[in-house]
């Protein structure tokens, strides 16, 4: 992974960081701020950074959609 894509994951859980509490929030916080610091992650914090991405994602609330029809 390269540090363009690091920076894109970052930047994708920081959209949804308000859905973050306890343990997952801390970590985030942490990996963002060695993100900040242009710092490589290993490749557990990568693997951890995907996997809160993706719990996340499915947790975000979709968008309310008026019907044209009503």
């Amino acid at each position: 992974m390269t540090q363009s894509e690091q920076h894109q994951l970052i930047q994708q859980l920081k959209d949804l960081s308000y859905l973050m509490k306890g343990n997952d929030l801390y970590d985030f916080e942490m990996l963002a701020k060695r993100d900040k610091d242009d710092e490589d992650l290993d490749e557990l914090s990568r693997q951890h950074l995907i996997e809160m991405l993706e719990k996340y994602k499915a947790l975000k609330p979709k968008p309310k959609v008026k019907n044209p029809f009503a």
